[in-house]
């Protein structure tokens, strides 16, 4: 269940999430240009919420201002591709898949740029992830199951213990080394569920760089979020 609460500062509001899980008040910003969550277990009151969040108020405005800007995706907006930045614009013709020409990621047609381009990207991830999933179950011996692409806000992949693999489309906007260690991350789930000792090892052998891809999600990952396809 979850409650929006408004703050002294009218431009803040701050969203309630109460989880049997929690066991004390916490307080996030997601970088995706979401509200700020608090999440609270059921029984403490909204009194004592109150107090935590007057405390916290310093660090709420801080972290609010460095957030990234969020931007809407259309044509003039300058959108990561593979980790590269190319200017989104428009040309006169008929309607067209997106194409990249150097510099620029060129849309033809009238129709909205955020869900084409959204759609374009899903391909694209889609193309990418999967020969790397295939190449890295063969090499460990592993078999999986069905592969989607869909846009969390939390997690840039994920496998279920049926070996069906999920990842964000977004990596298609990461560099191909960032895409490439998520694809080799869940694929090595298919033997290790866990992320022991063994399960990194194996993605020490088929990712050897992985460190450097795994910093660059926690360091620049979430600024994918702050392009908007819903706009």
């Amino acid at each position: 269940m979850t409650e929006r609460i408004a703050l002294d500062d009218p431009e803040t509001e701050v969203v309630l999430r109460r989880s049997a899980r929690a066991r004390r008040i916490t307080l996030t910003v997601p970088r995706n240009g979401d509200a700020p969550r608090v999440t609270a277990p059921p029984r403490v009151s909204a009194a004592e919420i109150r107090m935590f969040l007057l405390r916290q108020a310093d660090w709420l405005r801080e972290a609010l201002a460095r957030a990234p800007e969020i931007e809407i995706v259309t044509a003039g907006v300058r959108l990561p591709v593979a980790g590269r930045e190319l200017l989104v614009i428009r040309e006169d013709g008929p309607r067209r898949p997106p194409r990249i020409a150097g510099d620029r990621l060129i849309l033809s047609g009238t129709a909205p740029a955020a869900p084409r381009i959204a759609a374009w990207l899903k391909e694209r991830a889609r193309a990418a992830l999967l020969p790397i999933v295939e190449d890295s179950a063969e090499a460990i011996g592993a078999r999986f199951g069905r592969v989607s692409l869909r846009d969390p806000k939390g997690r840039w992949g994920s496998c279920s213990s049926k070996g069906d693999l999920n990842f964000s489309w977004r990596l298609a906007m990461a560099p191909p080394a960032v895409l490439d260690y998520v694809a080799v991350h869940e694929a090595a789930h298919l033997r290790e569920m866990n992320h022991g000792p063994r399960f990194w090892a194996l993605v020490e052998r088929l990712r050897p760089d992985w460190r450097d891809q795994r910093n660059w999600l926690r360091d620049d990952g979430a600024a994918l979020h702050r392009f908007r396809f819903d706009g």
